[in-house]
């Protein structure tokens, strides 16, 4: 068998049981003992652990494959390691600490089950000496929304717009003024083709000449993100001829003080 039918088929002591068969077996064993979980978050690195120690001289006997559901992801053969197209580049091996892997740069389709498959020869033949699965889930946490003054539609109307982008899944957004949701314009939903991420706005008219607080308020699967936006009224100010009337009515008080005073000291 050539090198390269070595990477793609592990050499079995039955030939037909395939890869996928002993994925199967992983997940019936791990039904009845339960797998461990790794939580992550997007652009981390996770490190799932294969739970078995081989010693270095040792390595030559092994051979050692990560796989997630049906597709490869690592395989070391003696002592060699090939990291499937998908995960070149951001995924190592570390031989040192159970013979983890660790992904890094994390996506959301990395989000699954991973199984590491150990074999080993004896008597010519490699048979599975060890089996474990990990769950690997990540999430993408939205920021907290940000919002910003987008001008003036109308005499006395103020415009506010609520925004948040990189998280999943998608998420809904709703404006609150003592708890009672108030109607949102221009509200919108986008996701990243690439990075399966979301991004989500939305504007809200109010009348400038009350005072408010509002909340912004972003719920994605059970989490939630909020921002509070408070404005005050502005007191109001004289206008020019108001300041004029109030000058002259002043002035005129003076004068007829004064001219009281006087005649008082006449008599």
């Amino acid at each position: 068998m050539d090198h390269t039918a070595k990477w793609r088929t592990p050499l079995l002591k039955h030939p037909y049981l395939n890869l996928f068969q002993l994925l199967m077996l992983a997940n019936l064993y791990h039904f009845c003992s339960g797998i461990i979980q790794v939580n992550k978050t997007v652009k981390e690195a996770a490190v799932l652990s294969c739970d078995y120690n081989i010693s270095t001289k040792d390595l030559k006997e092994i051979r050692i494959y990560w796989q997630k559901d049906d597709e490869m992801v690592l395989a070391v053969m003696s002592g060699k390691v090939q990291v499937w197209p998908k995960y070149k580049n951001r995924t190592v091996t570390d031989i040192t600490d159970n013979h983890s892997i660790v992904i890094m740069a994390l996506r959301l389709s990395d989000n699954g089950k991973y199984t590491c498959i150990i074999q080993k020869t004896e008597k010519g033949a490699y048979i599975v000496k060890h089996l474990t699965s990990v769950m690997l889930l990540v999430r993408a946490d939205f920021p907290v929304p940000s919002i910003t003054d987008v001008g003036n539609p109308s005499h006395n109307i103020k415009r506010i717009m609520c925004l948040t982008s990189g998280g999943f899944p998608k998420p809904h957004l709703s404006w609150l003024e003592n708890e009672e949701e108030l109607n949102a314009i221009n509200t919108t939903v986008s996701q990243d083709p690439e990075t399966e991420l979301y991004t989500i706005s939305s504007e809200l008219d109010f009348n400038m000449t009350n005072n408010h607080s509002f909340l912004c308020l972003v719920k994605y699967g059970n989490l939630i993100v909020s921002q509070i936006f408070n404005w005050q009224k502005s007191e109001l100010q004289p206008s020019n001829n108001q300041f004029w009337v109030i000058i002259l009515s002043s002035v005129s008080g003076i004068v007829v003080l004064t001219a009281l005073t006087l005649s008082c000291l006449v008599h």
